[in-house]
């Protein structure tokens, strides 16, 4: 299924994407040592459902990684139980059938009222859900691997009921600035261009016309910078390949990164970035959106002209008076 409009560009190689998050979650300590960039966000996106005072049927998690959403619902909240307590039945869906079962026989499961697992198909297949399915959908750092993000958004506004929210968090905008740069002059002192080592990302200033394009109305969209400290940037890149989150662009370059351009990456990247210190920070943009499936109670604004003030008068400052 395709969003109508010109075709699809194809940014990522999915099958590579597909191997690489199968690779890291063979591992299952491994994988699960580099958790706490999932953990984290998906806690802070679950913790915007706390503003939604209704309980929620069924809910689905697209593009669930490890089921990360479905653990941090079952965590206490201050003051208040657990998020779980507010849904009936989860649906974790995810692509890679070895991340989406490698935590499946963990204690936070028995803390769902009600939870499954479902396998997608590859990216190019719709759905596997029936329209108007769900009374909420959540996604957590999964939206920036697809190629045709409209189509995909189009879709969950499908499944979703009426006067339904979803909530999403997807890597955007400037994510590891700092690698990006780094690699970038490495290769341009070295081999005199540039090639594509970290993937392309959405820009935060398009997502809400892509969510009002997919149908969502009531749209809240904001952006939160996460920034963890390695060693260094080998650290940083063993990291991203333990999550399953290395380079799948089209046009990356086969066979890796020469060592002469990665050692090069490190100097530049400390005397950039460092401040001196024995770490190098790695900044994370996270963008948060959420949308509202039309529904008959929903709040509307009033129609052109219908006013009763002036915005004129409101803002017009007597004579003899100053600001």
């Amino acid at each position: 299924m395709q969003a109508p409009g010109p075709p699809t560009l194809h940014v990522f190689n999915d099958n590579t994407k597909h191997l690489q998050r199968e690779r890291a979650a063979a591992d299952e300590e491994g994988s699960r040592k580099v958790d706490y960039l999932r953990d984290e966000v998906a806690s802070r996106l679950c913790e915007r459902l706390l503003d939604i005072k209704r309980h929620f049927p069924s809910v689905l998690d697209m593009g669930a990684n490890a089921c990360n959403i479905g653990r941090a619902l079952t965590v206490p909240v201050p003051g208040s139980p657990a998020l779980s307590t507010r849904l009936s039945h989860l649906t974790s869906a995810e692509s890679s059938p070895t991340l989406l079962h490698r935590d499946a026989s963990l204690p936070f499961n028995l803390l769902l009222p009600s939870h499954t697992r479902t396998t997608l198909g590859p990216p190019d297949q719709p759905l596997p859900f029936e329209p108007q399915s769900f009374n909420a959908v959540l996604s957590s750092l999964s939206l920036h691997w697809v190629n045709d993000l409209p189509s995909m958004l189009t879709q969950i506004n499908r499944i979703l009921k009426p006067d339904s929210p979803f909530l999403a968090a997807m890597l955007g905008g400037d994510s590891l600035f700092e690698l990006r740069t780094a690699l970038q002059l490495a290769d341009l002192a070295l081999r005199g261009g540039v090639s594509t080592h970290v993937s392309p990302l959405a820009d935060v200033r398009d997502i809400g016309g892509l969510l009002t394009k997919a149908g969502f109305k009531m749209l809240t969209v904001d952006v939160d910078d996460i920034i963890v400290d390695y060693p260094n940037i080998f650290a940083l890149m063993t990291d991203l390949q333990a999550m399953g989150e290395s380079n799948a662009a089209l046009t990356r370059e086969p066979g890796g990164i020469r060592r002469d351009v990665m050692a090069a990456a490190e100097a530049i990247y400390r005397e950039l970035h460092a401040d001196g210190g024995a770490t190098v920070p790695a900044t994370f943009r996270i963008i948060y959106m959420i949308g509202w499936t039309e529904g008959e109670n929903q709040p509307k604004p009033l129609e052109s002209g219908t006013g009763q003030l002036n915005i004129k008068d409101i803002l017009e400052v007597p004579q003899g008076k100053k600001l």
